[in-house]
């Protein structure tokens, strides 16, 4: 992964913990799938930013889900790796 600017992982909690309050009302899938959605949302937008018009949009499409859905992979083999590799003591008992 590329180096991130100073505030990535500062940022990326913020959401973390939005979701984690959000599970004291709503079933951890609920919640994932809304994270999901309000996520496909804004880079939906992020990538309009980018466009003149629907058609320029239109024909960059493929090449923007595969950038985004290539990004989210690795992030996600690097996050699964991690829970693996440290799975006792991020998934014992909080007391």
């Amino acid at each position: 992964m590329e180096e991130v600017d100073k505030h990535f992982y500062d940022r990326a909690d913020e959401h973390i913990n939005l979701s984690n309050d959000q599970l004291n009302t709503e079933s951890k899938g609920k919640v994932s799938a809304s994270m999901m959605y309000g996520l496909s949302r804004f880079n939906s937008w992020v990538s309009a930013c980018g466009w003149n018009s629907s058609e320029e949009m239109k024909s960059a499409k493929k090449e923007t889900l595969n950038y985004f859905v290539d990004e989210y992979r690795k992030m996600l083999e690097e996050n699964l790796d991690d829970y693996i590799n440290n799975f006792d003591e991020y998934m014992k008992p909080k007391k």
